[in-house]
């Protein structure tokens, strides 16, 4: 199991791990909804709970990274949920195609807009609150 390291965890409390979607700050209302759809149908998940670094400054500090949206613990896959405009997507996919380069242990899943909006409709929830992330 891939686990945030304690300080990870405890500077991001304001992102409180495997609780419901209503207790939740998220960045974005797709995010919002995905999480509720996740507690529905009984998916524990932890929000952002650990940021990827993806590439170094010379000294060796991080100077940029990436931070999947959920990890889902039982299927032991990361989730990155976007319904973002093309140019921002095409952007997300590169991060994650340099995630799995640089960490080939790591699943991680994207839901894209369509699939979004799909899942949403499915549930009787309207799209247009949840139009860009």
């Amino acid at each position: 199991m891939i686990e945030a390291p304690l300080e990870v965890r405890n500077e991001r409390r304001h992102h409180p791990a495997v609780a419901p979607a209503a207790s939740v700050r998220f960045a974005h209302p797709s995010e919002r909804i995905f999480a509720a759809l996740l507690d529905v149908y009984g998916i524990a998940w932890e929000y952002e709970p650990i940021e990827f670094p993806l590439r170094w400054s010379p000294t060796g500090v991080p100077s940029a990274g990436f931070r999947p949206d959920f990890w889902l613990k039982d299927q032991r896959c990361f989730v990155e949920v976007t319904t973002a405009e093309q140019r921002l997507v095409t952007r997300k996919n590169a991060k994650v195609r340099r995630l799995r380069e640089l960490y080939p242990e790591v699943e991680v899943q994207i839901v894209y807009q369509r699939d979004f909006k799909a899942l949403a409709e499915r549930h009787g929830i309207s799209v247009l609150e949840a139009s860009a992330a």
